[in-house]
């Protein structure tokens, strides 16, 4: 995709976007309560399933600067003394690394000296972000979530990395599924990313992954999609622009105001949804609340 294309494309997707004042809450309004109350009848059999990976603590090719977890309590004398004591830990983590799950902030893409919305690239600062952060999603995210399964649909354990994702992708894997996105819900796009790790061995992500095509952005435009979230980094490496790496997150996040969420896994949810026929549920997203912050490690849990 040439430079002039991608920055067409994303001019007609910025001038689409949904915008306001305030939080700017960005493609989160297409989300509304009643939209939310709707979700709730997808809860048919009070199935709960956890859409985040495990925690990574070792370093890896993919993750050279893992989270540190380690035990502050009890101490040594306390083990086995009488009375009441406490077990204590402390983590702390990148939020955008390329083995955890994580939720991106509005705030966390600068493009042209700009964040979503045109807010300047300043609001950023040491201190933490002072608009379009962590604190926009601070009551959380709760809307239908629709999982699409492309390795599914190819007939592939999952998709090599560098190979892309694209609109008829998905078109193709509703029509396959019997489902359909629509305004408001949380798009869950499945590239077999984890399972690919899981069964060959991590492997350098910042250079080779399986992700969404630019291009792919207008359907999520079409679709009027809220939140969109992948096993993946979303973007696929190399990037299909030239002198942008990382395309998908520029359109959705800075020219159309959608929250990504990065590197969750799948693995458990998609023969659930096999085994239950369908492929649509409550999706309940609840990161931290870190006023400022740029994303957040989360957990999202489908509830069939």
């Amino acid at each position: 995709m040439t430079t002039e294309d991608f920055r067409a494309l994303y001019g007609r997707l910025r001038d689409g976007a949904r915008t306001g004042p305030g939080d700017r809450p960005g493609a989160l309004g297409h989300l509304t309560p009643e939209r939310v109350a709707a979700a709730a009848a997808e809860v048919r059999l009070g199935h709960t399933v956890s859409l985040a990976a495990p925690v990574e603590t070792r370093p890896g090719p993919d993750n050279p600067e893992p989270a540190h977890h380690w035990m502050t309590g009890p101490a040594a004398g306390d083990i086995e003394a009488d009375g009441l004591h406490f077990a204590l830990d402390r983590i702390a983590m990148n939020v955008h690394g390329d083995a955890d799950s994580h939720l991106d902030a509005l705030c966390h893409v600068l493009f042209d000296g700009e964040l979503f919305n045109g807010v300047p690239a300043s609001s950023v600062t040491p201190e933490g972000a002072r608009s379009l952060s962590l604190d926009v999603v601070r009551d959380g995210i709760v809307g239908r979530g629709v999982l699409l399964d492309i390795p599914r649909l190819r007939g592939v354990p999952w998709l090599e990395p560098g190979d892309h994702v694209t609109a008829g992708d998905l078109t193709a894997a509703e029509a396959a599924q019997g489902v359909r996105a629509g305004p408001g819900d949380l798009l869950l796009v499945r590239v077999g990313h984890r399972r690919r790790r899981g069964e060959l061995g991590a492997w350098n992500t910042a250079q080779a992954r399986a992700g969404l095509h630019p291009t792919a952005l207008g359907f999520l435009a079409e679709r009027q999609i809220a939140v969109l979230g992948s096993d993946g980094n979303n973007d696929t490496a190399p990037s299909a622009v030239a002198d942008i790496a990382f395309p998908v997150h520029v359109l959705a996040m800075h020219a159309m105001g959608v929250h990504l969420m990065d590197y969750l896994q799948f693995e458990e949810l998609a023969p659930v949804c096999e085994q239950a026929g369908r492929w649509s549920f409550l999706c309940v997203v609840a990161p931290l609340r870190l006023p400022g912050a740029t994303g957040s490690p989360v957990n999202p849990i489908a509830v069939l």
